[in-house]
């Protein structure tokens, strides 16, 4: 049992009321869109959590989905190839956090106080609020051999992970930089094509096991790669509102948990 924050992340490395490292790291995400902070988690977390993912991976609900980039329905007034509507693939298991057990270190993380307000600084966020539903606030993501998240956009405006466990080849994050403007509605279908097409300047994160990541996906597409070879990917989402009282959508838990509790 890890139930103390200074056992699961590296103080000394990041002090989490450090103003300044704070500012750093707000504009840092501010121009890249991206944050990645090496070796946020220390060794014992990141082993404890990998050999309770790895014991509770026979729990995971597998999906292999084919979407748009939007994550959302079609949309008939543009041909079924237009960037618009192009389908790509994304496939993954996921353990929800009811599945996750109490004595966690990743719940140690999630609940924190202190992680919460640091998190909030960088975000510019008043506050950061667990779902209401009990699914949805810790996910423990697994790829395998051949799976893969295919380019999307992400709904909300920024996505918070940890990577627990890298995989042999493959699994990289690749993402285009302010790709469209979704708050004044201007799509840019014509970059969003040459991403799906391979025509784009395409950036990368170096990502290892214990490293935290903040991205807003908001406006620049993403994907993770295929991974290659027999060790699985294991990734965790730590997922916050901004308001109290939001549940993830029936629909979206049905997609990704393939149940609402």
């Amino acid at each position: 049992m890890i139930n103390d924050l200074s056992a699961v992340i590296n103080i000394n490395r990041y002090s989490l009321n450090d103003a300044s490292f704070i500012h750093h790291c707000k504009t840092k995400l501010g121009t890249d869109g991206a944050l990645v902070l090496p070796g946020f988690l220390t060794q014992n977390a990141i082993d404890s959590i990998k050999e309770e993912g790895l014991k509770q991976k026979h729990l995971a609900y597998y999906t292999d989905n084919k979407h748009n980039i939007y994550l959302s329905d079609s949309d008939p007034g543009f041909y079924k190839d237009h960037p618009r509507n192009r389908v790509v693939s994304s496939s993954k298991g996921c353990i929800t956090t009811d599945q996750i057990p109490d004595s966690s270190a990743l719940k140690t993380i999630y609940d924190s106080p202190e992680f919460r307000q640091f998190m909030s600084k960088i975000l510019e966020e008043k506050n950061l609020y667990e779902y209401a539903d009990n699914l949805s606030s810790i996910n423990l993501n697994y790829a395998d051999e051949g799976q893969e998240l295919g380019w999307h956009f992400d709904n909300s405006s920024f996505a918070i992970t940890l990577l627990i466990q890298e995989p042999e080849l493959g699994g990289v994050f690749e993402y285009v930089k302010n790709v469209r403007n979704a708050d004044a509605g201007e799509m840019n279908f014509d970059e969003s094509g040459k991403v799906l097409d391979g025509n784009a300047k395409v950036e990368t994160l170096d990502i290892s096991a214990g490293d935290l990541v903040l991205f807003r996906g908001r406006n620049s597409m993403h994907r993770v790669t295929p991974v290659m070879g027999d060790i699985t990917r294991i990734l965790v989402v730590l997922a916050y509102n901004s308001e109290p009282g939001i549940s993830l959508s029936e629909s979206a838990r049905m997609t990704f948990f393939g149940r609402l509790g």
